[in-house]
């Protein structure tokens, strides 16, 4: 039987279509997913991720081990309430999931991770595997719905929505957050617009729905989110990584701290034997021809393969078809093979769009 996320209800009476999303009854649209992405890019939409997880790992040794278990450096979260974008690494380099951190509190005692809902049992069985030898605790936040609200509007929206809180909104800063009692505000999120993901007591995320819906903040489900997504260069983890696939294949070297050298963490050893070796790469790519570009289809260079497409669709933005694919270094032009057909493809980096504005740059390989 599919989990369904408190605000099931709500979805039904805003007239959704709700579809298994990792075993979830989630809300694919609600009658218009190009009204929904639209939306998002121009003024601000709401978003239900309630099926998403937070782990909590608490103790002394919560800093100690969670430098061990992830690939980027908690080191760096200089303040309580920063966030730390991260890959959780096996031990050959692969990716097991890419996930937020953040530290809720100066001792360092306790972090707060943000986990995909798709992997969320590989990742508690992972976690607690290694954290046998550290003097941690890992537990589950129970009873805790979350909210996106994302678009350009959507800090002077939140501020109206939450005018104790407005201050502290206006100035938090990307990738920080801050709590207020049981709820806690992020400024974070999945669409390249400015935006919040928020933290919700499940007694209360009714009543906060309804404010919002009354605020003229529409809501918006999966599809447009994975739009979104893909037009903020952004990956989708099971599509875009995963075990098979190293950070240096994926577009998240940046998220590999290897400084300081005595820092041994989990898939350390692999990733020093990749450094210098040669990867395949995450690009992006546009089609200019009038077809959908999908995950799977295959890249040819000069009639040979060179890669794979790993995310495609068709860009509200851009009006046109694109993807992320991963592919080998070559020189020159590609296609993509569509239904037998060999069609020109652009070669780009991503992100396509940020803040609304196109912002993509041609790309050699």
């Amino acid at each position: 039987m599919l989990k369904r996320t408190t605000l099931y209800e709500k979805h039904q009476a805003s007239g959704a279509k709700l579809v298994d999303f990792s075993g979830w009854e989630m809300p694919i649209h609600y009658g218009s997913q190009l009204e929904e992405h639209d939306v998002v890019r121009k003024d601000v939409g709401m978003f239900d991720i309630s099926h998403i997880t937070s782990l909590d790992v608490t103790g002394k040794d919560a800093r100690v081990f969670l430098r061990y278990l992830l690939a980027n450096d908690v080191e760096k979260l200089t303040n309580v309430g920063q966030a730390l974008y991260t890959g959780m690494l096996d031990e050959t380099g692969g990716i097991l999931d890419d996930l937020i951190v953040y530290r809720m509190q100066e001792d360092n005692t306790f972090y707060r991770l943000i986990v995909n809902c798709a992997t969320r049992s590989k990742d508690c069985a992972w976690i607690n595997q290694h954290s046998a030898q550290f003097a941690v605790q890992i537990s589950e936040q129970a009873n805790v719905s979350m909210l996106a609200i994302q678009g350009p509007n959507a800090r002077e929206k939140l501020s109206q929505v939450m005018p104790k809180l407005a201050e502290k909104i206006e100035k938090l800063a990307y990738f920080h957050s801050f709590t207020d009692g049981d709820w806690m505000i992020c400024a974070t999120g999945y669409t390249g617009e400015d935006g919040f993901e928020v933290i919700i007591p499940d007694a209360e995320i009714e009543a906060y729905w309804d404010h919002l819906l009354a605020s003229d903040v529409k809501p918006c489900g999966l599809g447009a989110r994975d739009t979104l997504r893909l037009e903020a260069g952004m990956n989708l983890y099971g599509t875009d990584m995963d075990e098979s696939i190293n950070p240096y294949e994926a577009n998240m070297a940046w998220t590999v701290a290897l400084k300081p050298v005595d820092r041994n963490f989990v898939g350390r050893n692999a990733l020093e034997g990749l450094i210098d070796a040669d990867n395949r790469k995450l690009v992006g790519i546009i089609l200019d021809a009038k077809a959908i570009l999908r995950s799977h289809q295959q890249v040819f260079h000069d009639g040979k393969n060179v890669g794979e497409i790993t995310s495609g669709s068709f860009s509200p933005t851009l009006q046109k078809s694109i993807g992320l694919a991963r592919v080998n270094s070559f020189n020159g032009s590609c296609e993509v093979e569509i239904r037998g057909k060999r069609l020109p493809i652009s070669i780009v980096k991503p992100p396509f769009v940020r803040k609304g504005k196109i912002v993509y740059q041609s790309l050699e390989i």
